[in-house]
């Protein structure tokens, strides 16, 4: 894409709203624009970076076995009343009534609904287990919304729900989405942390939350530090295991938010322990028959005999994600993408629009870095070399590939890794070698 082209509506001066730094960036970067307060429409750089962070999200569920549907945002208020929800859940909730006077809602969470769906559909234990996901917009009407996405009143979640027979299968089904959680932010960049957590509104007696550190994270934590050198599960990983093993060794060392602190484990600790704030980017529950019976949801077993549906819920905040990414990795310039969730993997900067060689082994590159299958951002714009450096640095791309009069005379350009900083020189024809890792 040339720069010449795109939407890319960057600002120079830091907005006086933004708190943290992942507001100020997505604002300053031109990710998203605020609409009203805690509502933002999602420009092309930033729904770039959103569709990303999808379809890691995507994959890894479908390997667990998941299958993915969707379910509307709008909701009918008799399946929140039939869980006993409907009050309960407070002013979050958006309620709407429509022409015909029936009472609705802008769902901020989907287990009623995806209840009901199940319960019409799924007779027998022969239909078990299953695992429905979807990634659909939510809303909850914060009181306060502030910094950003990161406490939005609209947001994008992955949320999906498990379907079984007994807790047994239950216990299974949640190891796997706690397993799928570790694998799913380590290929965004993040190393997440599982902390016991309270259950909420949601309900039911396990409940975990996946937190990322970072200085502005909402949550005071509390960790043995061991827990930083546990190993995330590889590819090899096999779902349809035994992950029980896994799960208890990631439990094992405490881990809390403020929320479920013990003073006393804290003495015990002493050096061991570390204090630090985490953002929380994903949530797993197993709430057992808490829905399916209040819904009447329920299957025959092996005996013919009724039985209710165990059930579990887990959910990832992924347009958050796109907060706690830059959280986790940004600099005084601007953003540092991870690759895996990059807008563009290589920014091209050309020193001289005027500059027919510049502009000729500029367009070469372009061309050719394309047709190797990488995502390219080409910044051919009439702009000062200062100001493209800086535009590139806020936007974070991987790597920048400068181009120059003073390079090409003999025959090189400069590749610069954003993360690391590092600049090298390379010739021509070895840019598209750098930037595949060969």
């Amino acid at each position: 894409m040339r720069l010449t082209n795109y939407f890319l509506p960057t600002l120079r001066e830091n907005p006086k709203e933004a708190q943290i730094p992942s507001h100020l960036f997505m604002l300053r970067a031109g990710l998203i624009k605020q609409s009203s307060a805690g509502i933002y429409s999602w420009l092309p750089m930033g729904l770039k970076v959103l569709k990303n962070i999808e379809e890691i999200v995507r994959l890894e569920m479908d390997r667990t076995g998941s299958q993915e549907m969707l379910m509307p945002t709008i909701q009918p208020a008799e399946i929140w009343r039939e869980s006993g929800r409907y009050e309960d859940y407070g002013k979050e909730m958006l309620r709407i009534v429509d022409r015909h006077d029936r009472d609705m809602l802008y769902g901020p969470t989907n287990e009623e609904m995806i209840t009901d769906l199940v319960r019409t559909t799924i007779r027998t234990y022969k239909d078990l287990p299953k695992n429905l996901y979807h990634q659909q917009w939510k809303f909850r009407d914060e009181v306060r919304p502030r910094f950003g996405v990161m406490r939005g009143k609209e947001f994008l979640m992955k949320d999906a729900y498990s379907f079984d027979l007994d807790r047994e299968g239950a216990i299974r089904s949640y190891n796997q989405m706690f397993i799928a959680y570790l694998r799913i932010f380590k290929q965004m960049g993040l190393k997440a942390i599982p902390m016991k957590a309270e259950t909420g509104p949601i309900g039911g007696d396990l409940s975990h939350e996946f937190l990322v550190l970072a200085d502005t994270g909402e949550s005071e934590v509390f960790y043995h530090k061991d827990i930083l050198n546990f190993n995330v599960p590889n590819d090899e990983i096999d779902y349809s295991s035994d992950l029980q093993m896994i799960v208890d060794e990631w439990t094992s060392l405490y881990a809390a938010t403020s929320e479920k602190a013990d003073q006393s484990v804290h003495s015990e600790l002493a050096e061991s322990l570390m204090t630090a704030r985490g953002i929380e980017v994903g949530h797993i529950f197993y709430f057992g028959t808490k829905y399916s019976k209040a819904m009447s949801a329920s299957v025959a077993d092996s005996n013919g005999n009724s039985r209710y549906l165990e059930m579990g819920s887990y959910g990832i905040g992924v347009s958050r994600l796109v907060g706690a990414i830059i959280e986790a990795s940004h600099d005084e310039k601007g953003i540092i993408w991870p690759e895996s969730v990059a807008p563009f993997k290589v920014g091209i900067i050309n020193l001289r629009k005027d500059d027919s060689l510049c502009v000729k082994e500029s367009d070469l590159l372009y061309s050719a870095i394309g047709d190797a299958g990488l995502s390219v951002l080409y910044d051919d714009r009439d702009e000062s070399g200062g100001a493209k450096f800086a535009n590139m640095d806020l936007i974070g791309l991987p790597w920048q590939v400068i181009i120059g009069p003073r390079g090409l005379k003999e025959g090189q350009v400069e590749v610069k890794n954003r993360a690391t900083d590092q600049k090298q020189s390379v010739p021509l024809g070895d840019v598209l070698n750098v930037l595949l890792g060969r």
